[in-house]
């Protein structure tokens, strides 16, 4: 029946595909069996591992002896062969696979105790829909996109494997009751298939997705697979430190409140602020709590209030123990010794990445813990790790959009853009510059590109709102073509209820005619950066695509392990450093040609160490 279903795929050139796996982490997760589709309601389940198969070693495998497997798994193919059979297909270039999600089918499929398959070439329904539809739907899952376009509701895990302490794992189900669930999902795909890939011409995105999402896709499931290496003693040492410094400031806190209470209960602490210090600045919340954000207590700290910046300093010390000193042991893959984050392709409507189990894109690296942090990021024996990170990627990018002729020149001529912006708007010469006016002109710099207000910036600078508006006035006078593209583009977002990228990525932006200003302020904000952020991912992801076979081309072992915005991160045998560092800069700083003729050069800034912290 296999042979048969396998041999409609050859024919046709197609077939959807999805896998059903021991667990949501690729890097550890094995293959319980697999589901394909040849066309709407023709589809099957291929079963591999279910019931209580285990041999000596303690390794689950599928089709052993009659006395370990249960009765419901007789008809299971053994593992090998049906992967011999599978391969041909999944590996074969002149048959399309489709998949939802295909990255984490791709690295589970690769994982040499899954087969080590290749699965090449693939169309995915998931970045598909994220093409075509990012901030027009709310989500981009299977289970969702059934619902709302073929007004379907989906078996769920749940009726398969139950909820909560019943739950048992898919391998556990029978094979015939796994069917329709694993079916099911090949199934949909494909009929989601149907209906999404002609749309991509009409909306003129084909060029996006052919170009960027699509060769990304086992770009990112290789990524996975390398995994970055973490020292467990640095991180250990940190935890150690982190701690006592939250018991030494748990006593300050106390003696400054002059009582103990739950520095981690928002309650008790807005008690403590409001009631007993009667401090100005209380707003409750509609649970009748006081709000202890973050903003409020940064507002407090400036007015000078020690207890506030003492539990902000508790709040930071805190996270980075439990989500980074202590989590990323609990992160580390017993089988290769280091840490596989798992990348989103469509957690953000802009285009760029995001990272969960651990997530390395929200290290803080603003203040030294936070940047300790990346020390424990290490490269494996006898290697070093590169860090390339693009300069000022998105300035550069406002000054091409712009067309401001006095920010290409500075880039041209290699010259620091702070200081020349301040330079410009507060008309002093650059050899006079003092660090707190360069400092004043980067926040000018990058709270334009995000559409920054005169209160937004008097509160970052720490001025007055009507000097700080002063400031953003004397800046579009000696900028004014970075003025008319602010006006320009949100004009063109509220009429179109969408923006583009510099190589056709259409991000949609609501909000333009909601109830309050707050709303439509926050959606001018979009207007104007999400074409800068979105480029600015465009271009590192042409780069990621072209950098591993330009590596392998130059006969380079090199691998790329980690992106974090605008930073790749490599790890190269020490041999190879200085060839590699090469290779990859070029390939950055060239990502944009021959599609954009860009007035700015693209600048990478490339290091090379031991470690994370030191690399960058």
């Amino acid at each position: 029946a296999l042979e048969q279903f396998l041999e409609i795929a050859k024919t046709q050139g197609f077939l959807s595909v999805d896998t059903e796996t021991t667990g949501l982490n690729a890097a550890e997760a094995d293959l319980v069996g697999v589901s394909m589709a040849v066309s709407p309601g023709k589809a099957c389940y291929v079963p591999l591992r279910h019931g209580p198969v285990a041999n000596k070693e303690g390794e689950t495998q599928g089709g052993l002896d009659f006395e370990a497997v249960a009765p419901s798994c007789f008809s299971q193919i053994p593992v090998e062969i049906a992967l011999n059979m599978l391969r041909p297909i999944f590996e074969n270039p002149s048959i399309l696979k489709i998949g939802h999600n295909l990255k984490f089918d791709s690295h589970v499929l690769r994982r040499p105790r899954n087969g080590g398959v290749n699965l090449f070439p693939v169309d995915d329904t998931m970045c598909l829909s994220y093409v075509l539809d990012a901030g027009v739907v709310s989500s981009h899952s299977l289970d969702f996109l059934a619902k709302h376009w073929l007004d379907y509701d989906t078996i769920k895990f749940s009726d398969v494997c139950g909820k909560g302490l019943k739950q048992v794992s898919f391998g556990e189900i029978d094979p015939e009751s796994a069917l329709d669930y694993a079916a099911e999902d090949a199934d949909i795909t494909l009929r989601l298939w149907n209906l999404f890939k002609p749309r991509l011409v009409g909306q003129r995105a084909a060029s996006v997705y052919h170009r960027l999402e699509r060769p990304l896709i086992p770009i990112l499931a290789e990524m996975e697979a390398h995994g970055i290496a973490v020292d467990r003693l640095i991180l250990a040492r940190m935890s150690n430190d982190f701690a006592k410094r939250l018991v030494s400031l748990q006593s300050e806190i106390y003696h400054l409140a002059g009582e103990e209470f739950n520095i981690a209960s928002p309650k008790q602490l807005g008690e403590i602020l409001f009631v007993k210090m009667a401090l100005d600045g209380g707003k409750k919340a509609k649970s009748g709590a006081y709000s202890t954000s973050a903003d409020v207590l940064e507002n407090l700290a400036e007015s000078g209030v020690d207890v506030a910046g003492k539990v902000l300093e508790w709040r930071h010390l805190a996270k980075l123990k439990s989500t980074y000193a202590d989590a990323l042991v609990d992160s580390i893959l017993p089988e290769t010794g280091r840490v596989h984050t798992s990348f989103s392709m469509v957690g953000a409507s802009t285009g760029r990445l995001s990272s969960s189990d651990p997530n390395v894109q929200n290290i803080p690296i603003r203040t030294p813990e936070g940047r300790q942090i990346r020390t424990a990021f290490v490269a494996a024996h006898k290697c070093k790790l590169i860090s390339a990170d693009y300069s000022q990627i998105e300035l550069r990018l406002v000054a091409h959009v712009a067309g401001e002729d006095a920010m290409i020149d500075a880039f041209h001529a290699g010259v620091d853009i702070h200081a020349r912006t301040a330079s410009e708007v507060f008309g002093l010469s650059i050899d006079k510059m003092d660090d707190v006016t360069r400092r004043r002109a980067k926040a000018i710099n990058f709270g334009i590109i995000y559409g920054i207000s005169a209160f937004g910036l008097a509160r970052q600078l720490g001025i007055s709102r009507g000097e700080a508006a002063d400031y953003i006035e004397a800046y579009f006078e000696k900028f004014p073509g970075i003025k008319n593209y602010m006006e320009r583009i949100k004009v063109d977002a509220r009429e179109d209820g969408f923006v583009e990228t510099l190589f056709g990525r259409r991000i949609h932006i609501t909000g333009f005619n909601g109830g309050n200003q707050m709303m439509r302020s926050f959606a001018e904000r979009q207007a104007i950066n999400a074409p800068i952020q979105g480029s600015a991912t465009d271009i590192i992801k042409r780069a990621m695509i072209r950098i591993p076979s330009a590596l392998k081309k130059s006969g380079l072992s090199t691998k790329m392990l980690l992106q974090v915005h605008d930073e790749l991160i490599f790890e190269t045998p020490e041999a190879e450093t200085e060839s590699a560092a090469v290779v990859i800069k070029g390939i950055m700083e060239t990502a944009t040609r021959p599609v954009l003729n860009l007035r700015v050069p693209m600048v990478a800034e490339v290091g090379i160490a031991d470690s994370w912290a030191d690399a960058h």
